[in-house]
């Protein structure tokens, strides 16, 4: 392996909350050394001026979506690695929403022998077992049976509607020391809905999605943890009453976690109509080329301008504890189609930190520190997993960032299969220059 020396470059740690300025040598998959100054070099080492740049340990994804198996002109496993470490990410957990979905062990058998074949320099991968089975998701899947296979945790990556049955499986996981994600939202509140229920949707058009669609259904699952005692991960928390419903449930220590989605965090419902506050001050990676962008097609739908507001806070205050990304890959048949019709979800993998990065932490937002902490480090501890600080002799998984290098969104500059993001076409700053992946990883 080549040994390498980054000399000035910023490490950012969210393990040992540390900040700073150093030397390091990485060697052989290990970081050798890290100091103010590293006066030796060794031979052979290739020497980097990282002035400028960004050190920080490789990105984690709770959950995105894979279209291998059944929609492989989407994405397939390969292609979501290869994005995935442009992206900075060393770790992917995959959704077992799937065709067919993963919810049972033959299933899961075959991808875990179709990834032996990548190559060791791309992310881990990790698989999400189903909870319910079929698509449906009226009937439990057998849990036991799949957690006996290397699994993330449980998760359906859709909403389960019927509370008894969710009451069901939480009191079936609980023994099998595995994490479950549930994604709140009452389907029958949501009804046909495409955008969140309020002025911007009334002007548009749009059928409407409450905000009690989620709130509802969380409150519910709530109840069903505080009774039972299953720890539960709540993902894509969207409304700010999510997070006070969410605070709430913590400081009563109720063994709750929860995670936004990237896109939450940087708009709300105003830039289906292109007038999302962003966008108007012409903040960098915000375009007018917004409006009824299908792209813009969520599940949850963007919130309001306050939800977004307290999403950020509640990162801020450690109420929501990770970032996922949620990629989620279409062809441009699928979604070139009216905003209502279009299937929700956008890719994110190779977006996310450079917009992230320069719409909140230039801003002061938030700090370096606190993102790399809910896109490191805590979607890691969610997972059941721990990432190593940057200190001597830990595993170099790392990931180099540049914040001020330009490239523009194009099919020729992304490793993803499709094309299906809001940025499409546009310039945006920051880019991810190198990922080292841990040679113990696979």
């Amino acid at each position: 392996m080549t040994c390498e020396l980054l000399q000035n470059v910023r490490a950012i740690d969210p393990v040992s909350k540390t900040d700073r300025i150093a030397d390091i040598l990485i060697n052989e998959g290990k970081i050798r050394a890290i100091e103010s100054k590293i006066a030796e070099i060794p031979a052979g080492a290739q020497v980097r001026d990282c002035r400028g740049l960004i050190l920080g340990p490789g990105l984690v994804d709770m959950y995105s979506h894979s279209g291998e198996p059944g929609f492989e002109d989407r994405e397939t496993l390969e292609s979501l690695l290869l994005a995935a470490a442009a992206g900075g990410f060393t770790r992917v957990a995959v959704l077992p929403d799937t065709s067919p979905p993963l919810d049972n062990l033959a299933g899961l058998a075959l991808l875990q022998q179709t990834i032996r074949n990548f190559s060791r320099a791309l992310p881990r991968l990790y698989f999400w077992g189903a909870l319910t089975e079929g698509v449906k998701g009226q009937q439990m899947a057998e849990l036991g049976e799949l957690s006996g296979g290397t699994i993330a945790g449980f998760a359906d990556g859709l909403s389960l509607s019927n509370p008894s049955l969710v009451r069901r499986l939480l009191e079936y996981t609980k023994p099998l020391g595995k994490s479950v994600a549930l994604w709140p939202c009452d389907r029958a509140l949501a009804g046909n809905g495409a955008a969140r229920e309020g002025a911007v949707s009334v002007r548009l058009g749009l059928p409407g999605i409450p905000a009690s669609a989620e709130t509802a259904a969380l409150a519910a699952i709530l109840e069903l943890v505080e009774s039972g005692g299953t720890a539960v991960h709540i993902m894509r928390v969207s409304t700010a009453r999510s997070v006070e419903l969410i605070r709430d449930a913590k400081a009563r220590g109720l063994p709750v976690s929860a995670s936004v989605t990237w896109m939450h965090l940087l708009l709300d419902v105003g830039a289906i109509a292109g007038n999302s506050q962003d966008a108007i001050e012409g903040k960098k990676g915000f375009a007018a080329a917004f409006p009824y962008d299908p792209n813009l097609r969520l599940e949850p739908p963007l919130g309001n301008f306050d939800d977004r507001l307290a999403l950020i806070q509640a990162v801020k205050d450690g109420v929501i504890d990770a970032i996922a990304i949620d990629h989620n890959a279409f062809t441009y048949e699928e979604k070139t189609v009216a905003f209502a019709d279009a299937p929700p979800g956008a890719i994110g993998l190779e977006l996310a930190l450079p917009l992230l990065w320069q719409n909140l932490v230039e801003t002061g937002e938030i700090s370096a520190l606190e993102l790399w902490r809910v896109l490191s480090a805590n979607p890691a501890a969610c997972l059941g997993q721990k990432i190593s600080a940057i200190e001597p002799e830990a595993p170099a998984e790392l990931v180099l960032f540049d914040p001020q290098l330009t490239w523009n969104v194009e099919r020729c500059n992304l490793k993803s299969r499709s094309t299906n993001t809001p940025w499409l076409g546009q310039q945006l700053t920051g880019k991810v220059v190198q990922t080292w992946i841990a040679v113990d990883s696979w």
